[in-house]
Parts: structure tokens; sequence; C-alpha cells
């Protein structure tokens, strides 16, 4: 069955051999078809040899590509039009398909093309090819006419109808000439080729072999100068033995951070970077062996059939060695780059070497990256959704260090820059540093274990799972979904935790309502049952009974009604005093923030909040001394009735003293009333009203703190507290003493007016009932400058006296008062902030102070 089947092939070829040479055979009297013709069996031949080969091309099979080739060839040579006519054939036979059309339509272009190659290289050549077609006949045939090339000059040159014959050489010359090259290598070679093969295998290894040894000097194996090698032979050995440099440094980083010590000088990403060259290096080793076995075998003379060999040359070495070569290049960069670095800035430092443009680079590292990144993505998720900060050998970016718990979230915790892989954003780290950071805020400052429940959420919907080893290098994307997702449900429920368990609004309300003073009952109760008492020495004064009164005016206000927890925070606090300080300067009141509340209200803040007490408290008393001075000063207080037997002068200077009294205190009280309604109003009332708009916009908790943070901000700058307005804060506190010292002459001059008229009403009594009048008040008699053992004239001429006086001193303080006064509305227009630009629009609306005399 075999024989006919070969037979029927070969009964085919001679059919289309005569085909083809037919329709070239442009004369008919020349048989060339003739089977027995020379013509035809040379053919015959080429065609049994083509169809015969068992070589596969070393192109990819893209038929597309063919044709595009041969276009571009014939376009090249100027067959334009064979280049169309070509176009169009091609197009029919690519769109035949169905039963009878040709499957591997690729493998017959190729054919085609080979051929028309192998007929352009016989016309310059002793090849007989009378068939091999033109691709691009106008007259759709694949083929022209040829020549048969024979002369005499090819059969001289052994040459017989295409087929060199070699076999014909009587006289030895090609064996001789073997002999001759054999005798000249191993007369220019000292050493063979298979020893310098062994040797190149050995120093790959690191080790010296029996003629390529390290020079320490030249930093590498080499050949000595007295091996007599030919020089392309040193400087391919030389080349090769390159990998064995570059192996033993990769080797000895290796070996030494395995045997470093203590470990945290190396840490797990170290070690798994080392496990990773390890492993790369076992591959290694893995191909040494196989060329080590082939080294084996004898490296056959030219002579021989060396195709058929499987033997170790230098230059198959080369070829084996090249694809190991970059490897290892690469991974003794790495090696260099990373010997001083560790965590997460080795895994940084890796990256930047991955960015290549060479593919197979591009995913050696990528699996390398994998094995380093490894411990860092674990530390990642068991941060993120854990709170566990497990890093023994202080490689991860998020460092912590041991603080208080009102410290824990604005100390405790902070990234370390010189760790931060670069494929890692700064905005996410900062986001996985607050998620982990809010774990570990609310389970040890708030007691919560809700947390859990968040995190396992949200790896849900990141589509991760809770489980170790979820996540690795070139997963950033789903590692920010996992991070965002777990930020977004943590933080959703610390601030939960904080507004609805630790009420943290109310606090803040409460603060603003007794530190800020904004509860007015209960402020103005409190100054006045504390007044007498603060009017003491600050060290006579006791803590227990302002204690006391404190709860008193809690009582009688509508403070009572407040939660008994926010209650029990308030206290009384005295601050340092010398010895000249009133109990006015060192009363203060505190509130108590225990854990949470403490990370909000710490130390600092509340000593800020304790300045603007301070400064509120000097303000309400200012006002509370004008409102006393003015009890004092009101018109029925003196009836005019006791005045009208004095003196025409006297009556005049009481009355221009009166009036003078009576228009510094409207003024005083004109600026202490609208710097009032500044504060209370376009600063407190403003700056809660941002506040708590901004509270409910917080994401997260560092919303909440940069909140709270502006909010005590906003009301310190707008209050005159800041480093910027020092000097008009000193300037308000000169003028609130100044007020003071009126209120005190104010407090004089009425009570020197109640003498002086109920000693006048004395001396209009009967003789017996002055007598007794003087024997009860005979006490006050020996007091000097005292009205009431003068007679009425003496009493006119005292009381005239002392209505100068006073008139005088309110003078003096008249004239402080509005030199200090245009001083301090003089600094408001150059202060930064806006908001002081409209207390001197208030202050000075009329423009008054400002107004240039004329």
């Amino acid at each position: 069955m075999e024989e006919e089947d070969q037979q029927k092939a070969t009964d085919l070829i001679k059919e289309l051999v005569i085909r083809l040479l037919t329709q070239q055979n442009h004369n008919p009297q020349n048989p060339i078809t003739n089977p027995n013709s020379t013509e035809f069996r040379t053919s015959f031949r080429y065609a049994i040899r083509i169809l015969s080969s068992r070589l596969t091309p070393s192109i990819a099979p893209d038929a597309a590509a063919i044709a595009e080739s041969v276009k571009r060839r014939l376009a090249t040579q100027g067959r334009s039009s064979d280049a169309l006519s070509f176009s169009d054939l091609y197009a029919k036979f690519a769109a035949k398909t169905g039963p009878g059309s040709v499957n591997n339509k690729w493998a017959v272009l190729y054919l085609l093309k080979i051929i028309s190659e192998d007929k352009k290289a016989t016309e310059n050549g002793p090849i007989s090819a009378h068939f091999l077609p033109n691709l691009a006949s106008n007259d759709s045939r694949l083929g022209t006419d040829s020549r048969v090339l024979r002369n005499r000059e090819s059969e001289k040159t052994g040459w017989s109808n295409g087929v060199l014959l070699v076999s014909k050489d009587p006289d030895n010359l090609r064996e001789i000439a073997f002999r001759e090259f054999l005798s000249l290598v191993k007369e220019e070679n000292e050493v063979s080729e298979e020893v310098l093969v062994r040797d190149v295998l050995y120093a790959c290894q690191g080790i010296d072999g029996k003629y390529v040894k390290f020079d320490a000097n030249v930093d590498g194996y080499v050949l000595p100068d007295l091996v007599k090698v030919p020089r392309a032979t040193k400087i391919m050995v030389r080349k090769l033995c390159e990998l064995g440099w570059l192996f033993s440094k990769v080797k000895g980083y290796i070996s030494e951070s395995m045997d470093r010590f203590p470990a945290e000088d190396v840490g797990t990403v170290g070690q798994a970077f080392c496990a990773a060259l390890q492993d790369e290096l076992s591959e290694y080793y893995k191909l040494l062996a196989v060329l080590e076995a082939q080294s084996m075998n004898p490296i056959p003379l030219v002579s021989e059939a060396a195709s058929s060999g499987n033997y170790l040359s230098l230059r198959r070495l080369s070829v084996w060695f090249a694809e190991p070569m970059v490897k290892m290049r690469l991974m003794a960069v790495l090696v260099d780059k990373c010997r001083v670095l560790r965590g997460g800035a080795m895994a940084g430092a890796i990256h930047l070497h991955a960015q290549h443009g060479d593919p197979h680079v591009h995913e050696f590292m990528k699996q390398l990256l994998r094995r380093v990144c490894s411990p860092l993505f674990e530390m990642v998720r068991s941060w993120v959704l854990e709170g566990e900060l497990e890093d023994i050998f202080a490689e991860f970016f998020v460092v912590s260090q041991p603080v208080k718990a009102e410290l824990l979230w604005r100390e405790g915790y902070r990234l370390h820059a010189g760790m931060l892989p670069s494929f890692i954003s700064q905005s996410l780290a900062q986001r996985i540093l607050r998620t982990g950071k809010s774990i570990n805020f609310l389970r040890v400052c708030c007691d919560d274990r809700g947390w859990a429940d968040a995190t396992t959420e949200a790896a849900a919907a990141a589509g991760t799972t809770t489980r170790r080893g979820g996540l690795g290098y070139g997963e950033t994307d789903a590692l920010e979904s996992l991070v965002i997702e777990a930020a977004k449900r943590i933080d959703k429920h610390l601030l939960d935790v904080m507004y609805k368990r630790y009420k943290f609004k109310e606090h803040c309300l409460a603060i603003k309502r007794y530190l800020l003073l904004g509860q007015g009952d209960f402020v103005q109760y409190l100054m006045d049952i504390v007044g007498p008492e603060l009017s003491e020495p600050a060290n006579t004064i006791s803590s227990f009974k302002l204690s006391g009164l404190l709860e008193s005016a809690i009582r009688s206000s509508n403070a009572q009604y407040d939660d008994p927890d926010i209650l029990d925070r308030l206290r009384v606090k005295i601050m340092p005093h010398g010895s000249g300080d009133r109990g006015w300067d060192v009363f203060s009141l505190e509130y108590d923030a225990s854990v949470p509340l403490d990370t909000l209200f710490t130390e600092s803040v509340m000593a800020r909040y304790l300045r603007v007490f301070n400064f509120l408290w000097k303000l309400r008393r200012v006002e509370h001394a004008l409102i006393g001075a003015w009890k004092t000063m009101k018109p029925n207080c003196i009836t005019s009735h006791s005045f009208t037997k004095l003196q025409g002068a006297v009556k005049l200077q009481l009355l221009s003293t009166l009036r003078r009294c009576q228009v510094l205190w409207n003024e005083m009280n004109h600026f202490l009333t609208n710097l009032q309604y500044y504060i209370m109003f376009e600063v407190l009332e403003v700056s809660w009203s941002n506040f708590s708009d901004e509270m409910e916009a917080a994401k997260d908790l560092d919303d909440l703190l940069a909140a709270h943070e502006k909010y005590l901000h906003s009301i310190i700058e707008k209050s005159l507290l800041g480093e910027r307005s020092e000097t008009l804060y000193k300037s308000l506190f000169i003028l609130f003493e100044l007020i003071l010292r009126f209120r005190s002459h104010a407090d004089r001059l009425y009570e020197g007016l109640y003498e002086f008229q109920s000693r006048t009403m004395e001396s209009s009594l009967p003789f017996r009932e002055r007598n007794r009048s003087l024997k009860q008040k005979s006490d006050k008699s020996s007091e000097p400058g005292s009205w009431i053992s003068d007679g009425r004239k003496a009493l006119t001429q005292r009381a005239g006296e002392f209505l100068r006086n006073m008139g005088r001193d309110l003078d003096a303080i008249a004239k402080e008062y509005t030199s200090l006064l245009e001083g301090f509305l003089s600094k408001l227009p150059v202060q930064q902030h806006v908001d002081l630009k409209f207390l001197l629009f208030r202050l000075d609306f009329t423009e008054f102070y400002s107004r240039v005399p004329s």
C-alpha cells in the first residue's frame, strides 16, 4: 500500500513538472517536457528535493505578512504593475474558502516565496531550475522562462546539474586541508577548548579552574598571560567569566545577609529578598549541571559531523549564558543597591528597577518583587484590618511609640518617610496610617470592639478576605480599594462613638456655655456671689468656698438642667499668684475632659481655653464694675434738696463734677458694650456656627481635630489674644485697669457726697437731737478729714475742696482714657485679621475718634 501511495505521489510530481515546463516552453520544437530529456530530469529532481524537505521555517506563520513582503519587494524592484497584480491574486486566494480550498495558505505563499528567491539565486549560480515561478506574472502564472545554466566553467568547479560533487576528490585535498588546519590550531593553542570550557564553568560557580583564576587586581576571572591561546579566545573567556564574578557578588550578599547579626539589620523583607535570589541561583545551578554534562563530550573537528554531536564549545557557551547573564547582572545591581537598605526602602529601590522596557526583565522583576514585598503587604493587611503593627525589625512605614492614652492619636503613630515604598503614594500611606490608628484608638481609648465588624464588611466590599496572603505586589488597586473601604467604615464608626457614646458635641457646647461665658444668667449670678470673696487678697481666698459658690450659681440658674456628667466636670481653679494679686486675678473655671475626650481637649487646648476664659472674665468683671457704678450714680440717689443752700460756686462745681463723671461713664460704657457685643456674637457665636457645620461635615477624627483647632484658633485670633495682636491686647488690658480705677473714683465721689448730704441734714436738726447724733458718731469725730465735727461753713469749704480734688482726678482719668482709647483704635486698622477692622467700625462708626480736629 505504501508503494502505491509513493508511486502515486511520484506520478503527480511528474505531471506538475510537465505542466510547468509546458507553460514555459515557447519553442514547440524543443521538447523539454520529454521525461527522458536532461531538463526534465533536472527539474524533477529539484521538485523532489523541495517537497521532501523537512526543515521548519524560523518565522511566525503570518500569510498577510508574507504577502506584504512580496509586494514590497516587487515595488522596490520597479515592478509596480506586478505588485498590483499579485495583490489582486492574493485577495482572491485569501478569500476562497470551503471545500477544495487550501487550508494552510501561509505555507503555500512561503513556498512560492522561497522558490522565487531560489530562482533569483540560480541566475547568479550554477543551479538549474527551468520551472522556477515568477510570483507576479500578468497572466496569473507563477513562473517565467529560465535558462539551464550549463557551461564548462561550472563543470570544472565541481558543479553538475546544480549539485556540488564534493565526493569527487581523487587527490584528498579536502582531508589535507583539514589536517593542516588542525595542526595550526594545536600550534596556536596551548590549552584545548574543552579544558577552557570546564574552567569557565568552574569560574561561573565562583571556583578557580586550572587556568582561569580570579585576579584581585583586575577584579575578575582571567587567563594568565603565560597561557598560550589566541587573543580572541582570551577575550571570550573574560566575557563568559563575567557571569562568575556576578554570581560571586550575589552569593556573597546572600551569605552575608544570612550570617548577619542581629537580625534587625536584615529584616523580613531582606530575608525574602535573599530567598528569592537563592531560588534564582538554584535554577542557575541546574543550568550549570546540564552544561557540565555536555562539557564531557569532546568537541568534534571541523571535518566531522559537528551538528549531530551534543558538545559544548566557548561559542555555544556564550549562547547558553545569554539569558542567565541578563538576570545575574540585574541581581548584582539590586544587591549593590540594597546592601545598606531594608524594609520598605529596599522594596522601593527594587521597584524602581522593575520599570523596564524589556518584557522578560519586567516579568522577572515582577516575580522577584512578589516575593520581596510579601512581608510588607502582610503588615499593611494586619494594620488596616486588625490594627496590629507586626513590625519586629522596624521595616514598616508606620512607626509606633509608647505614649499616654490622651496622646495616642496625635503622637502614638507616625509615617516613616524613609521606609515608604515608591509604589505606595503619600495619600494612600496617610490613609493606611489613619485606618490602623483609628482601630487602636477605638480599642485602647474608647474600649470599643465594633470596629471588627466594620473591617469584615470592608474586606467583603473590597473583594478581598481577612486571611493572610490576600494581597501582593502589582495589586496596588486592590490594596487601595481595601484601604478606602476599611477607612470609610472605621472612620464612620469612630465618629459615631465620639458623638453618641461620649457626646463630643454636648461637651463642646458645655465649654462654650461655661468656660466661654455663654450662659448669661449663670455668669451674672456667679459674678454677684463671688465678687465680695474675690475682692480679697488672693492668698486669703478658699477654693472650697468658691466651689460651694459655684454650686450655688449652678442651682440658681438654668445650668441646673444640664447633664449631671457635664456639671460634674466643671470645677474652680486657682491659678498661681503673687503677693499683690487679688482674687479676681487668680480665679478661673476648668473643665475636666477624660479619655477619650482628652484626645481633643488636650492640656495645651485647655490652656488656650483658660486664656480665653481669663480674658472674658476680665471683660465681664469690668462690665460688672460699670454696672455697679451706674447703680451708685442713679439720679435719684442724690436729691437736689440737700444742695439748695450751698454757695453758687460750690453748687456749679458739684454739677460739673457729676456731669463729668456721667459723661466719662457713658464713654466707657459705649466702648465696653460694643467690645462685648463683638466678642460674644461676632467672635464666639460665628465661630461656633462654623464649627458646628464642620463637625457635621467631618469624615474622620483628623477632620474633627482640624475643625476644633480652627474653631479655637479663630476665637483666639479674633479676641486679640493671638501673637500678632499682643500689643493690642496689652493696650486693651490697660484700658480695663483704667475703667476699674474710674469705678473706684466714682465710688469715692458718691460716698463723699452721701456723707455730705447726711451731715447737712443733721445740721438742720434741733440741738438735743444733734447732740445725740454726735454722741452716736463720736467714734468718727476723731477721724482726720471727717465732716461731722465741722460747722456748716467749714462743711461747705471741705465740700468744695473735695469736689475740686475729685474733678481733677476725673479729668486726669478722662484724659488718660481718651489717649489710651485713641491709641487702641489706631492699632486696629493695621491688624491682619479682617474682623478686627469691623471692630473699629463698630467702636468709631461716627468717626468721632478718627476725625481730625479743626
